[in-house]
Formats: C-alpha cells, sequence, structure tokens
C-alpha cells in the first residue's frame, strides 16, 4: 500500500500539467458546491434571524367583519381569557395612514398602529424613558403616544427631551408618555426603519379610523412547539363565529418560518446537485488520463507482472493514483472555495462561512470518484498479458 502510495507521487509530479488539468475539474467542482451550499445556508440563517425578530412565538389574525356575521374586540378577549394556557399576550392592531408632524417637521415614512397594553411585551421592546401605554388610557380613548428612539430624536433631539411633549398625528396632538429603546444598532438611524413607529391605543386608532370593528389581532403563544395546534384553536373559535372560513386568516409565523427554511434546504440540494455535476465531468476527465497513464506504462506493467507482481498488486497501484489525484484535488478545491465563501460573503453582506456539511461530502464525493473512475483502467491493467505488455513499445 504505502509503496503504491509513492508510486502514486512519483507519476504525479512527473507529470505535473497533465495532473493539474486532471485535478481542475475536481478543484472547481468542490469549490463551487462548497461556495452555493454555504452561501445559500448563510442566506438562509439571515431569512431565519428576519424572522425571529418578526416574532415567531407570534399568531396573526385577520377579519373580514360584516354585518351579519363578525367577531368583537371583547369576544376576542373572552376567548384568550379562556385560553391563558395557550396564550401568553393579546392585542388588538388597527394601522393607520397616517402624517406625522410636530412644528414645521413632517414624517411621511413613520408607521402608526393602534395597540394594546400588552404590545410592548408582544415585541419584547424597553421602555428608555417614560410608560408604557396603560387600559385607562384604552378604556379612555386618551390621545397619549410611545414612540420610536428614531422619531425621538429626529423631532426632539433625545428621548428625553421628547418625553411630555406632544406631536401631531393627522391633525391630533398626542402627548408622548414614553420612549422605547434603539432597536437598531446603526448609529445613523433611518427613515422608515425599526425605530421609526408611534402607538396609540388602539381604541383610539379605531375612532380616528372611523371604523367600528376591529380586524387585525396578534397572539403570543407560551410554546412554540405546539404553535399549529395553538392556531387550529383560534380557526376553530373563529369558524363558530363565522361558518365561512374564507373571512378570517390565521397565520403562525413560526409555521411560515418552517416553511421557508424547507424551501431553501431543497434550493441548497439543488444547487448542491448542480455543482456536483462538474464533479461527475471531473470523473471522466480521470478516468482519461488514467487510461492514456496505463497505455503509456504497458511496457512497465508488464516487467512487474514477469517478475511476480500480482493482478491485485497492479490493480491496486492505478486506483490509489486515481484517488490521490482525486483528494489533492479535493483539498485544492476545499481551500479556494474556503476563500470565495468568505469573499462572496463580505461582498454579499452576509455572513457566510464555509459549511462542514458541504466540505465533508464534497470532499468525499471527489475521493469517491477517483476510487470508481479509476477501477476500469487499473482493471485493464492489471488484466495486460506479461507477453504482449512486454512486446508494447
Amino acid at each position: 500500500m504505502l509503496q503504491s502510495f509513492k508510486l502514486a507521487i512519483k507519476s504525479i509530479w512527473s507529470n505535473k500539467m497533465r495532473s493539474f488539468l486532471t485535478m481542475l475539474g475536481i478543484i472547481i467542482g468542490v469549490a463551487s458546491v462548497i461556495i452555493l451550499v454555504s452561501i445559500v445556508n448563510a442566506y438562509m440563517s439571515y431569512m431565519t434571524e428576519s424572522f425571529a425578530s418578526m416574532g415567531t412565538n407570534q399568531i396573526t389574525v385577520n377579519l373580514i367583519n360584516l354585518s351579519s356575521r363578525s367577531v368583537s374586540v371583547d369576544e376576542m378577549y373572552e376567548f384568550f381569557d379562556e385560553n391563558t394556557d395557550a396564550f401568553d399576550h393579546m392585542t388588538p392592531m388597527v394601522s393607520l395612514s397616517a402624517s406625522v408632524k410636530n412644528g414645521n417637521d413632517t414624517m411621511d415614512a413613520t408607521s402608526v398602529t393602534g395597540v394594546s397594553e400588552d404590545y410592548l411585551k408582544i415585541k419584547d421592546y424597553e421602555l428608555a424613558v417614560g410608560r408604557n401605554i396603560q387600559y385607562a388610557d384604552i378604556s379612555g380613548r386618551s390621545k397619549v403616544c410611545v414612540i420610536g428612539a428614531y422619531v425621538a430624536k429626529t423631532i426632539f433631539g433625545s428621548e428625553e427631551e421628547a418625553l411630555s411633549d406632544t406631536v401631531k398625528i393627522n391633525g391630533y396632538a398626542f402627548t408622548v408618555v414614553g420612549v422605547v429603546s434603539q432597536q437598531d444598532d446603526d448609529e445613523d438611524l433611518d427613515d422608515g426603519g425599526t425605530d421609526d413607529f408611534i402607538w396609540i391605543p388602539y381604541t383610539t386608532a379605531s375612532k380616528m379610523a372611523r371604523n367600528a370593528s376591529i380586524s387585525n389581532y396578534t397572539f403570543t403563544i407560551r410554546e412554540i412547539s405546539e404553535a399549529s395546534e395553538d392556531k387550529e384553536l383560534i380557526e376553530d373559535f373563529l369558524y363558530t363565529k363565522f361558518k365561512n372560513e374564507d373571512l378570517y386568516t390565521v397565520t403562525a409565523m413560526s409555521e411560515m418560518l418552517d416553511s421557508l427554511n424547507s424551501m431553501i434546504a431543497m434550493v441548497s440540494a439543488g444547487l448542491g446537485g448542480i455543482a456536483g455535476i462538474s464533479l461527475l465531468v471531473a470523473g471522466v476527465g480521470v478516468m482519461n488520463i488514467m487510461l492514456v497513464s496505463v497505455t503509456e506504462r504497458t511496457r512497465e506493467i508488464g516487467i512487474r507482472k514477469a517478475l511476480g507482481a500480482k493482478r491485485s498488486v497492479i490493480m491496486q497501484q492505478f486506483v490509489i493514483e486515481a484517488a490521490v489525484t482525486s483528494s489533492i484535488g479535493g483539498l485544492i478545491g476545499i481551500g479556494l472555495g474556503s476563500l470565495a465563501t468568505n469573499l462572496v460573503g463580505q461582498l454579499a453582506g452576509l455572513e457566510a462561512t464555509p459549511t462542514p456539511a458541504a466540505v465533508i461530502v464534497s470532499f468525499s464525493v471527489s475521493v469517491g470518484i477517483g476510487l470508481f473512475f479509476g477501477y476500469m483502467p487499473a482493471s485493464k491493467a492489471s488484466k495486460l498479458n506479461p507477453i504482449d505488455a512486454l512486446r508494447s513499445e
């Protein structure tokens, strides 16, 4: 075995250019698999984090309330109170198309949403200064608001200066009672970003929207593993009210994330398979070069067999040579693929690192290809008749 390995290294070294060209297909194939799979996995991680920030423990409910069939806020709260073992928090949601002004400053991209006192916990945010919306604000339809860090710094200069000041929403003056801590890590907060929002009591928002019925709700579940069961619980309740599944939509964020991960995993496997085709092509190249090597070394094979070399020894020599060639190509491909993955990840703004699974699989396939495609030339060499081989020029 060791002697065969030394002969393989000697053969590869004595034909450097031919050996490199033989390895090139393996190098490209291995590098391609590592790059594609790692970049797709990095994108999957990015999407997972994005969905996680939206709340994987959340279930959103959208209703189409009719005059004959509808669900009121009180009925939704009754349902929530009866199922607190499944649900942690619940809030009605009223989105307003609103213009936000303070003096001459106007903010058109700021989202204004009517929520309950539970919304701060649902979002898992903390207050920088002030207080949250309270039940008294909701029952009294008070014109108070909790604002994001971007709104506080853009309009008022700082969180502290914003507290107790007023901001006009669609012409109505709202008193700022609290400011949420900055969520975006960037020092330069963006217009329309995660910190550009205003929360007001949902009762006040409903009155401003001139909408007697509220059609959007957000629940948080206690156990993410039971998301499907909790979703079905809400659907069963709504069906008893509407008798028509087209009048409501219940969406569990965790289920959407699972579906997204499944889709991306399929894409990753598909791209890896496409890149793997180049490894198959490279295997054909290895086989062709090994056939040429057998032809060139026919006389050498004849001499070895005449001196008593067994068929298995001759076969072992050429199989090992093919495997060593593929292995060296695979190692070079891993190195290039790893460097390229980091570079492409930086250019794409993703935290991309070589996936261990992609590295192991691509290298194993490259070695396997060397063994598989090296078998036929090795078998041909081992079957040569010593007399015919010695006559070869």
